[in-house]
């Protein structure tokens, strides 16, 4: 079932069509990064008075929530992805105004999110800045390692040394990740969650040992960085036709679990 899954990520996801993604990704956050629910300075000086008086005194707090990851921070496959759906449980369950700034990129690998972190300056001020920050990366990573297994050529004994690598580089890159998403924020002023890989994939024999050492890996890594983290298993209901992505029904209960870890440190107080 892995292969099936995780290769068809592959087709989806192609170096060129990545490279094109992630180039029209990194464009995208130049020029719409902290979009939301913003008050215009424009709209505000032509108000009456009345009006500009009650807009300015507006006492909600205001959050910049940024989202990391990949196709599934996108929100590929329903209408709205879990990223959308949080920040509008955020609004919602603690009164404030949130604006987002999506830099989920399809096809990521947790390689390239970790090269975006140490090397994009756009990235990291906007993580500088954030209230609220999300995270999950790494499916990609199998889907690669799992294409070369179904194709012969993932080497080593019994055609698996690179399900071996993959898994190796998924919790080398998800520390060094912890690490420098911890470098520009703090713990005490920032709401930090994890989604993990996003969602844990049906695994058959073969695979299964590789993906549950993944999952382990990131929950340590996560309770190390002090970052409440979530594992979500989706059932077919829950899955979108490719049978890769979350359908809408899954992309509400990754929010839905997200939100069950509250809001600590910044809500209550």
């Amino acid at each position: 079932m892995l292969v099936a899954v995780l290769s068809t990520a592959l087709a989806a996801c192609s170096p060129g069509a990545e490279r094109e993604t992630q180039q029209a990704g990194e464009g995208a956050r130049q020029k719409t990064a902290h979009q939301g629910t913003t008050t215009s300075d424009k709209s505000a000086e032509a108000a009456p008075a009345r009006e500009r008086e009650t807009t300015t005194t507006d006492s909600r707090a205001k959050w910049d929530y940024v989202a990391l990851g990949d196709s599934l921070a996108v929100g590929v496959g329903a209408r709205r992805g879990y990223v959308t759906r949080y920040s509008e449980r955020l609004q919602s369950d603690t009164g404030s105004r949130v604006r987002v700034t999506n830099l989920g990129v399809s096809g990521q690998t947790s390689t390239q999110l970790l090269r975006s972190l140490r090397h994009d300056p756009a990235m990291r001020k906007a993580l500088g800045g954030a209230e609220v920050v999300t995270l999950n990366i790494g499916l990609n990573d199998l889907g690669q390692a799992s294409r070369s297994y179904e194709t012969g050529t993932c080497g080593g004994p019994r055609n698996k040394a690179c399900l071996r690598e993959a898994v190796e580089r998924v919790e080398r890159n998800w520390d060094a990740t912890i690490r420098e998403i911890s470098s520009l924020t703090s713990t005490e002023d920032t709401i930090m969650r994890s989604a993990g890989l996003g969602y844990t994939p049906r695994a058959g024999r073969d695979f299964e040992p590789y993906v549950s050492e993944a999952t382990r890996h990131v929950a340590s890594a996560a309770a190390k960085g002090n970052i409440p983290y979530i594992e979500v298993h989706l059932g077919g209901g829950s899955m979108s036709e490719d049978e890769l992505h979350p359908n809408d029904k899954g992309y509400t209960m990754i929010a839905d679990r997200l939100a069950e870890l509250g809001y600590q440190p910044l809500y209550p107080r």
